[in-house]
């Protein structure tokens, strides 16, 4: 497709038209990654011979002042339809035509889906390197809770006693996953796409994978065709930020409720907490409530993404220009979530005392009390129905399930002697678990262990990552 704009000599598109059609508003956040793809394909054109050398260091040095002009702030391109013949119009304006040499061999088609890999590739970093440092806090935290005791809960009821550190690690996990989730990411992107046109290749005499080692990418597209209408690493990228949002909301909803009145677990430093315009009590849990309201917005783009693509046949149609708007929201709302998040958990503090005595003051240890009787030999369904009697009865004579006399619970059922009852301090349960993954202390510090060995695996995976400031350095001195 020939775009009618200055920069293709077309007569221009009607106004109204191009506004319509415009995506420079949103293009021009993929600015670097477009110089960056320009300059490695110059580099290409140049050593292959189709644009001669000193035509190509006129048009390096164009790009290459672009970009420093982009960084102070001081570049202002022309309006175009997309950021590509924006870039290519200004070389125009400044260069002549020698700035034409520039697109040979290549399409907006294969050039937008460059620029969005390396869009990817670059805010995986950034999220890689933001997760590995919230789940070494998370765990940092974990352990500086092993001792504070709380309420598990399932389906919003109170269910076992946990520690708090158990909590911190269940939340960390969550994220470690994330971090796996975006190397499957990484992977999925690390192919490069530039040089295989509109759809079908090029008849000139062009060397891809020279292309392919100075942008540092593994491997090449193996099929133009597919190459240019190609969005399976954008919703994968869209899938993993939106589940990290889902995890995040999680996480969130939490901690709105423990810092309510009803539950009471937790408090919110002046810092973080916003008040109410008309109510001078209030102490708000906005951010959190914020990080659970964004997460919808995440989900809405992998959604709105997944719509677009759904009925498009085979090579580029205009749709994929839809794409634009919830992958470069993504990397945006992750990045700004996952900040606030380690902000706002070291403002939060727990009340031990509270938390105490909501697992001394219910029937949470029932579970130990059942496992206890399987002990002695009984089937634990037999168990889990002579303890099901002792805690109604309890409810009945309004009895904590933790104060239980011996003479109380044999009057339910003689097989819950002192032996048995011993299983009944709700304190004590945390300590009681041991199966790996589970609440006790020293499950929960080999869990710490493994998510500081996983956030510094994340991190030296996040700064292994090609970053664009250092591959436009590299082309930047690369004159061909």
């Amino acid at each position: 497709m020939l775009a009618k704009t200055a920069a293709s000599g077309g007569p221009g598109l009607h106004p109204e038209v191009l506004a319509f059609s415009s995506s420079l508003a949103l293009d021009l956040q993929l600015l670097r990654e477009d110089l960056v793809g320009s300059l490695a394909h110059l580099t290409m054109l140049a050593e292959c011979g189709i644009v001669p050398r000193a035509e190509a260091a006129r048009i390096h040095a164009g790009l290459v002042a672009l970009w420093h002009e982009h960084a102070r702030g001081e570049l202002r391109l022309p309006d175009e339809e997309d950021v590509h013949m924006a870039v290519e119009a200004e070389l125009f304006r400044r260069l002549g035509d020698v700035a034409g040499l520039l697109h040979s061999a290549r399409s907006r088609n294969d050039q937008i889906a460059l620029d969005l890999r390396l869009h990817v590739r670059e805010q995986c970093a950034e999220i890689l390197g933001a997760l590995s440092e919230l789940v070494a806090a998370l765990a940092d935290r974990a352990e500086a809770e092993l001792d504070t005791l709380l309420p598990s809960y399932t389906h919003r009821q109170r269910a076992q006693p946990i520690s708090l550190g158990y909590l911190f690690t269940a939340y960390a996990s969550m994220f470690a996953r994330d971090a796996d989730a975006f190397r499957f990411v990484l992977a999925q992107t690390d192919v490069m796409p530039l040089g295989v046109g509109a759809i079908a290749g090029t008849s000139l005499p062009t060397d891809r994978e020279l292309t392919r080692r100075l942008l540092r990418f593994s491997a090449l597209t193996a099929n133009g065709l597919d190459t240019v209408g190609d969005r399976d690493f954008a919703l994968d990228y869209s899938f993993a930020g939106a589940r990290l949002m889902v995890h995040a909301s999680r996480l969130a909803t939490d901690f709105v409720d423990f810092t309510s009145t009803e539950f009471g677990f937790a408090t919110l430093d002046g810092e973080i907490a916003c008040g109410s315009s008309m109510m001078p009590q209030k102490k708000n849990p906005d951010v959190f409530e914020l990080i659970r309201g964004k997460s919808g917005r995440a989900v809405g783009n992998l959604v709105g993404l997944l719509v677009t693509l759904k009925g498009l046949p085979a090579g580029y149609n205009r749709d994929l220009q839809e794409d634009r708007g919830p992958l470069l929201e993504t990397g945006a709302l992750v990045r700004s979530v996952l900040s606030i998040l380690q902000l706002a958990l070291s403002k939060v503090r727990f009340d031990r005392d509270r938390c105490r005595a909501a697992v001394a003051g219910d029937a949470m240890q029932a579970t130990d009390l059942a496992e206890a009787l399987v002990r002695t030999g009984l089937p634990f369904r037999t168990a889990y129905q002579i303890v099901g009697a002792l805690v109604r009865r309890c409810q009945e004579a309004g009895v904590v399930l933790g104060t239980v006399t011996e003479s109380f619970a044999r009057a339910v059922d003689p097989r819950l002697d002192a032996k048995v009852l011993a299983a009944a301090n709700p304190l004590k349960s945390v300590e009681r678990k041991q199966s790996v993954g589970s609440t006790s202390p020293s499950s929960v510090k080999a869990q710490i262990a493994a998510l500081r060995a996983a956030a510094q695996r994340t991190a030296a995976d996040a700064q292994a990552i090609p970053r664009l400031a250092e591959l436009f350095s590299a082309l930047a001195e690369h004159k061909g």
